[in-house]
Parts: C-alpha cells; sequence; structure tokens
C-alpha cells in the first residue's frame, strides 16, 4: 500500500480559530464582524508565547494542529470577560462591531453643537487673555480626563464598564455611585435632546423664513409648531436600533458641525465690523454681580466641552480581546475627534469675540450673525448655515438619547426576561421623543441656560475621572499621580459649585428670556 507524503497529513485544514464570546451574544443584530488581520510577530512575552514552532516540532501532526488551535484561541481571547446575556438586547452593547472610524463620528458629533456658538459670549465677560487661558486649560483637562475614562473601561480584568454610571458604582460604591452620577449623566442626555428640540426648531423656523421671504408670511408656523416638526423628524430617525447603527449620523453631524462652525467665524470676521465694537469685559455696576457673571461666563466655557457622559457607551461597542483591546481604537478615533473640535471650538470663540466683541448678543454667534449682516450677506449663505445647524441638531439628538433608549430597554427585558420587541422599542423612543418636546414646551428658557448647566454637569467631565482614576487604579499613595488627580477632582468639584451660583445669578438676572437664535427686533 502506497503511502501518503507527509505534507498531504499536514494539508489538512485547521479548525477556525474560536470567536470572542462578545460575537457569539445571541442578537439577531449583530452582524459577524470581520476577521481580524494577524498582528506582526512581537517579542513582546504573551501567556502562549511558549507554544512556538521549535517547541511543538517533536510533537506528531493531530497534537501540533491542536496546540495552534489552542494558541490562536488564547491569543484571541486573552482574558475571560464576563458577559451579561441581558447586553446582547441593549442598544448600547447590541451591536460590539466599532472600530476608530465610528469612535470619531461619535465623539465629534457628542463634542461640537449649539453650545459652540455661545463661546464668544463667555469672551465678553472674561476679555482675551483670560477667555484664551480658560479655554485652552479646559480643552487640556477634558482631554486628559477622556484619556482616563477611555483607559478604565477594561481596568478590571474580565470586566468591561460599558456606561458611565457602571463606572461610578465600581469607583464609589453601588449606592454613592448610583447618585453622584445618575443626575448629570441623565440630564446631559435628556436635558441636551430637549435643549436641541427647541433650538432645531427655531432655526427651523429661521430656514424658512429666510428661504421663503415675505411670500410665506400670510399664515406661518408657530413656533411650538416648528418644534412639533422637528421633534417627528428626531422620532424619525430614532428608530435606528443601536448605537453602531447611527454611525452614518454621527458622520453626517461630525461634517455638518465642522462646516457651519467654519462658515459662521468666517462670515462674521470677513464683514466689517459695528463701529462701536470694544474688546473691554463687560462691566456691570457692583463687584457681586461682576464675580457671579465671570463665573456664568466659565460654566459656558465648561458646558462647550461635553460627551464624556457618553465615553463609556461608545467605547462598549468595540470588539475587545488580549491581543487587540478597545482602548486602541477608541483612544485613535477620541484623538482624531478632538483635533477637529479644537478646530471648531477656538476659532468661533476667538473669530466671534473679535468680530462682534462685546457686543455679542446673549444668543452667540449666529444670533450676532443674523441680527448684524442679515442684509450683507447672501441669502442662500446664511439659510445653508441654519440648515447644516438643523442637521447637526437631528444628528446630535440621537446620540445624546441613546443612553437613554438604553435604560428604558434595560428595565423593560430586566423584568421580562427577553429582548424589547420593534413595537416596544418604537414605543419607547417615541414616548420620550413627545416627553422632551413637552418639556422644552413648558421650559422654553432651558436651552439659554448654558452656565448653570455647565456647573452642574461638569463634574462629569473634570472631576469624577481623576477620582475613578485613584479609587480604581490605586496609584502609590502621596506620590505625584496621586497627589495630581486628587488636586484636580476637587478643583473640579468646587468650580461646579461656583458655576452653578454664577449660573443661577445670571438666570434670575435674565429674567429667563435668552433664547438661542432668537432674532433680534
Amino acid at each position: 500500500m502506497e503511502e501518503r507524503p507527509e505534507t498531504e497529513l499536514i494539508s489538512i485544514p485547521a479548525t477556525p480559530r474560536a470567536s470572542t464570546p462578545e460575537i457569539l451574544t445571541p442578537s439577531g443584530q449583530r452582524s459577524p464582524r470581520p476577521a481580524s488581520k494577524e498582528a506582526k510577530s512581537s517579542t513582546a512575552w504573551t501567556p502562549t508565547s511558549f507554544i512556538s514552532p521549535r517547541f511543538l516540532s517533536p510533537i506528531g501532526t493531530p497534537m501540533k494542529r491542536v496546540l495552534i488551535n489552542m494558541k490562536g484561541y488564547l491569543e484571541e481571547m486573552g482574558h475571560l470577560t464576563k458577559l451579561n446575556p441581558q447586553d446582547a438586547w441593549l442598544p448600547i452593547t447590541e451591536s460590539r462591531n466599532g472600530n476608530a472610524h465610528y469612535a470619531a463620528f461619535h465623539n465629534l458629533n457628542a463634542g461640537v453643537g449649539f453650545q459652540a456658538l455661545v463661546l464668544p459670549v463667555a469672551f465678553a465677560f472674561l476679555g482675551w487673555s483670560w477667555g484664551i487661558l480658560s479655554l485652552t486649560i479646559a480643552y487640556c483637562w477634558q482631554l486628559y480626563t477622556l484619556w482616563i475614562l477611555v483607559q478604565l473601561h477594561e481596568a478590571v480584568p474580565g470586566k468591561r464598564y460599558n456606561r458611565y454610571v457602571e463606572l461610578a458604582q465600581a469607583a464609589f460604591g453601588e449606592r454613592l455611585g448610583l447618585w453622584l452620577a445618575l443626575f448629570p449623566t441623565v440630564y446631559l442626555s435628556a436635558g441636551t435632546a430637549t435643549a436641541l428640540i427647541l433650538i432645531g426648531g427655531e432655526t427651523m423656523k429661521l430656514f424658512f423664513q429666510i428661504v421663503c421671504g415675505p411670500l410665506c408670511s400670510s399664515n406661518p408656523l408657530t413656533t411650538v409648531e416648528w418644534y412639533l416638526v422637528f421633534t417627528s423628524l428626531c422620532i424619525v430617525l430614532s428608530q435606528l436600533p443601536n448605537l453602531n447603527s447611527i454611525a452614518g449620523l454621527s458622520l453626517i453631524g461630525a461634517i455638518t458641525a465642522i462646516t457651519y462652525s467654519t462658515m459662521v467665524w468666517v462670515l462674521s470676521v470677513s464683514q466689517q465690523r459695528p463701529p462701536t465694537i470694544s474688546y473691554e469685559p463687560l462691566s456691570l455696576p457692583s463687584f457681586s454681580a461682576s464675580v457671579f457673571s465671570v463665573m456664568n461666563a466659565l460654566g459656558i466655557v465648561a458646558f462647550a466641552f461635553r460627551g464624556h457622559n457618553l465615553a463609556m457607551e461608545i467605547q462598549a461597542t468595540m470588539p475587545s480581546t488580549f491581543k487587540h483591546p478597545a482602548h486602541v481604537p477608541m483612544w485613535k478615533g477620541a484623538k482624531v475627534a478632538y483635533f477637529f473640535i479644537a478646530l471648531c471650538l477656538f476659532p468661533v470663540a476667538i473669530g466671534g469675540f473679535w468680530a462682534y466683541g462685546n457686543l455679542m448678543p446673549s444668543g452667540g454667534i449666529l444670533n450676532a450673525l443674523y441680527g448684524f449682516h442679515s442684509h450683507d450677506i447672501p441669502r442662500g449663505l446664511l439659510a445653508m448655515t441654519f440648515l447644516l445647524v438643523v442637521f447637526n441638531c437631528l444628528s446630535s439628538f440621537q446620540i445624546y438619547s441613546m443612553p437613554v433608549f438604553d435604560s428604558f430597554e434595560a428595565s423593560y427585558t430586566t423584568r421580562t426576561n427577553r429582548p424589547c420587541s420593534i413595537w416596544v422599542r418604537s414605543g419607547f423612543r417615541v414616548f420620550y421623543g413627545f416627553i422632551s418636546f413637552f418639556i422644552g414646551v413648558a421650559l422654553p428658557f432651558l436651552s439659554s441656560l448654558a452656565g448653570l448647566l455647565g456647573g452642574l454637569t461638569l463634574p462629569v467631565t473634570f472631576a469624577y475621572p481623576c477620582f475613578m482614576w485613584v479609587l480604581i487604579k490605586k496609584p502609590s499613595k502621596y506620590s505625584f499621580n496621586w497627589y495630581f488627580n486628587w488636586i484636580l477632582g476637587w478643583l473640579g468639584v468646587a468650580f461646579s459649585l461656583a458655576f452653578s451660583i454664577g449660573g443661577v445669578w445670571s438666570m434670575v438676572n435674565s429674567g429667563l428670556t435668552l433664547k438661542f437664535f432668537k432674532p433680534p427686533n
């Protein structure tokens, strides 16, 4: 009987490499993750580095195949992650096919928005030096705390903190972490969504007035009716099932944010400045009033850097293994996103203050552009600017609402022990959209409270991550790392209290009449 060559025995295909448990979670809406390319060989030690070709050379072919497959499995798994089966049913963790591009889109969509347009208002109270200094410090500070959150996502081997509240509970304890993190994160999600309805509806109304002009003035829609139109559009888009499925919307939101931010400051700088312009900080009748107004202005700067409440959720959409941890693509995407965020925020703040000085209206640079140059700029450019703001508000509504949708569905799946049907999921999102609409109608001044909201939600971005790093990573006591994070954390808490007081003072003294994008008489 003729013997087969040994090469034929070796050519038998190996069994497929085992996937990570995250890919095998029973979600009907999750698409399989494409096979990753083989990483380049590294001399660093890994738990399977002892299974080398030299080690396997004296072993027979069947055993060799088993060990090679075991090596690939262990390198792919790295560490066993304890998975909650319920995560496969929830919109945040339903799909774990995210990547660095998705992270960049989501972070940019969450990080640039209407809050950037009121930065020149803060400069009107702070002046050139303190305005630029505070904006630069806030940018560097929040970039450091974002890096902390990215690193803490898998700080404990075998555990992924998929939501900001989960990480707070791990650091501060179950009950204290829930109390500390729940209100600011819920407000940043639900409150921002409500403010977006107000801003989007008012901007749609202005866009309609600019495009139609006097031809459509016979029976125009009221402001509340425009709110309802915008809310209906948001509800239609909210039917996308999970966070990864809105990556295209986040890309649209990112592009529109960059575009309209650039258009606003370029159009403002290119026009002739008002003759009575001044760059001296606004003077108020008393010293206490000046202090409170400065605190409110710093709160506006802090509110410009939102989105940290979504960092854990965005990273939760990515696969994570020993060889390919999720923090690598997340940090790559975040760096790209915050580079473009800086290109949006700094020119808007500096260019807007240069163009209008302390004549800047309380509604921000878009209000100033409409008020001072509506007759100097072609209607087409103005209309395009307002339309881009509408598109950005529609996109931002989706990513800020996703944690609320996740909470609704988590409560449902916990009670019923089954995933939400399409009708239940749609019902939750329609209910949430109209609740946000009714809150916006009942509290129409909500979108003007940037200073107060910046103070109330500041710990999420500037304080809590520093405390979490110390409590979870446990750096050496009295080391530089230990002192640095404790000091930053307590400074964030102190600033939060001061900015909140300044925001309340500004709200009371303004009579709750400020509005974003309200056309001047």
